[in-house]
């Protein structure tokens, strides 16, 4: 075989593990873009202090993944954990909500929680409080909640089970409807 021959084939194998190595490389887990649009930005392992209008914090959010929609400039949130203030003269502390998603309206005025919801807080007592739901819909400046769908209402020694929730976060105020209530005892 001549050089020229020799110089041919080992150029052949450097492309393929040339080609080799680019494609074992590539990741796989890059984003879907969603049916019209694609994100414009994308943030990974983050956490966001969100602001109103008298520039006070609304709510923070952490979370693994953001993607940001540039036609609707929503937000969409893997997983993500939100902390809601009390607000100034509530009773109790923030809420901490957690879902398996999330989304963020343009202005930042309302939250659309879905899958495994699980909002902790603490009442004007002290007690913790706890709702579980699938889905959850916040309004962080008006500082209240609805959801239609099934929820369980939590407190040491009671457990309410309704629907059609609308809760006042600043004052705990927690309305369901078709309710069953069960308390328990919290003496061992």
């Amino acid at each position: 075989m001549s050089w020229r021959g020799i110089v041919t084939v080992l150029l052949l194998i450097g492309a393929a593990l040339s080609g080799w190595a680019l494609w074992s490389q590539r990741s796989g887990t890059a984003p879907t873009p969603t049916a019209g649009s694609q994100s414009d930005y994308v943030l990974n392992h983050f956490e966001l202090i969100a602001l109103d209008d008298q520039g006070d914090e609304a709510f923070s959010v952490r979370a693994p993944r953001l993607a940001r929609d540039p036609d609707t400039r929503t937000l969409d949130i893997a997983t993500p954990r939100f902390l809601i203030p009390a607000g100034e003269g509530s009773q109790g502390g923030p809420w901490e909500v957690r879902s398996r998603t999330g989304w963020v309206s343009a202005q930042g005025d309302e939250l659309r929680l879905r899958g495994d919801v699980v909002a902790n807080s603490t009442g004007a007592d002290g007690r913790p409080v706890t709702m579980t739901t699938e889905q959850l819909n916040v309004f962080p400046e008006s500082r209240r909640a609805t959801s239609e769908v099934a929820v369980t209402l939590r407190q040491p020694g009671l457990i309410i089970n309704g629907r059609d929730l609308d809760a006042r976060l600043d004052t705990k105020r927690i309305v369901l409807q078709d309710t069953q209530t069960r308390y328990e005892s919290t003496a061992r």
